[in-house]
């Protein structure tokens, strides 16, 4: 059996996410997006031999079953059209089965693409679910993931100020990347801090917004590669996990699917110490608590020492470990495609074309997508280099 086909992306594609994109329709958004990463690979619609389109639920925007009706407008008739599913991790996870069709020389290249348009659907209420099946007052998935935070608070001794630090942090990142969402240029840490409480201990300015958007990448293999007119990331890992919402023994605040995601990652892409040899994280943090949190389970901190890495500027831009250089999902949520834009941004960084938010000298990157009741996991491992055969 020959071996796996190395899968490179070389084109990456985003639409300025913004709170509602009212100029155009599901179909528009997702060209936009599509035709820039077409671009950035130097293709054509022609030049594609499938599409891997992911999303979250339906019944967020009320369109069934969209990829039918988007397989015109993302030059997919009479091409294989797969999508996937994974809630909040979705964009990783499509991503990957991407990916994997190239790694196993199904198809020689893939557009994989992820969208949502909050601003037709009301994503907060449409998770809100009804007594008998959650407890009352748990509005959204703020009032979810809230408890898992003040577990966590207790657990590790966080003082209570690191969620304003993930947040300060990751807006001002934002100023610097032109398609995220909050361009807050009067951010201070004083203003996070004075923002209403939402849900104890997470405060308005530490939640993610609610977005119109999507993002598409182009990924191909070896021999596409040679021929892009820009340089391609090269696929060094990924995998899948998934546990149940609620089971005996689930630790909440640090999931045993995420740490076995990261461990076969990190197996897959030759990586012994994350904390020495990842340049950069894109991780998914839609509200601001989970970048520690997220540093433990993905091994990059011990367990209970993860917010000294944020207190200390381990996690800013210009610090040993940047995290989130985009602004991550705190200041951009479209959010079947969050996921997919750490994976591409996480690509974006080791091309060396992230712009004013790129970090010196990345070589290797982590895109990390989480969803549901932190049950889903998806994350890949990217570099400058092809990977070692």
């Amino acid at each position: 059996m020959s071996a796996r086909e190395p899968v490179a992306v070389v084109g990456v594609g985003q639409t300025k996410h913004v709170a509602a994109r009212r100029d155009v329709s599901i179909a528009g958004l997702v060209r936009e997006a599509a035709r820039r990463a077409l671009d950035d690979a130097g293709l054509g619609w022609a030049d594609v031999d499938a599409v891997v389109i992911g999303k979250a639920p339906d019944f967020f925007e009320g369109v069934m079953m969209p990829e039918l009706y988007l397989a015109d407008a993302l030059g997919a008739v009479g091409k294989p059209m797969l999508r996937v599913h994974t809630a909040g991790s979705v964009g990783g996870s499509t991503a990957l089965v991407a990916a994997n069709l190239v790694a196993a020389r199904v198809h020689r290249t893939v557009l994989t693409l992820a969208f949502e348009k909050q601003s037709e659907s009301n994503a907060m209420w449409g998770l809100s679910l009804p007594i008998p099946f959650q407890q009352p007052l748990l509005a959204g998935a703020g009032g979810f993931f809230a408890p898992h935070v003040r577990a966590y608070m207790r657990r590790s001794g966080a003082p209570d100020t690191v969620g304003s630090l993930v947040a300060y942090k990751d807006r001002r990142n934002a100023l610097k990347n032109p398609y995220a969402h909050l361009h807050e240029h009067d951010i201070t840490l004083e203003k996070v801090q004075s923002s209403p409480m939402l849900w104890d201990p997470i405060r308005y300015s530490e939640t993610c917004p609610s977005s119109d958007g999507a993002c598409a990448m182009v990924l191909t293999d070896r021999a596409g590669a040679s021929r892009a007119p820009h340089p391609p990331a090269w696929v060094h890992g990924g995998a899948m996990r998934s546990e149940p919402t609620l089971f005996a023994g689930k630790d909440f605040v640090s999931p045993q699917a995420g740490k076995d995601c990261a461990a076969d990652v990190y197996r897959r892409a030759g990586i012994a110490d994350p904390r020495r040899e990842i340049d950069a994280v894109e991780m998914y943090v839609p509200f601001s608590w989970y970048e520690p949190m997220w540093l433990e389970n993905l091994g990059f901190a011990a367990e209970g020492e993860g917010w000294k890495l944020t207190e200390s500027g381990v996690t800013e831009l210009d610090g040993d470990l940047p995290v989130n250089p985009s602004g991550g999902v705190l200041s951009t949520n479209p959010i079947g495609a969050s996921g997919m834009i750490r994976f591409a941004e996480a690509a974006l960084q080791v091309r060396g074309l992230a712009g004013a938010h790129q970090v010196d000298g990345a070589r290797k990157a982590l895109g990390h997508a989480y969803g549901g009741g932190s049950q889903f996991f998806s994350m890949w491992l990217v570099g400058s280099e092809p990977p070692a055969t």
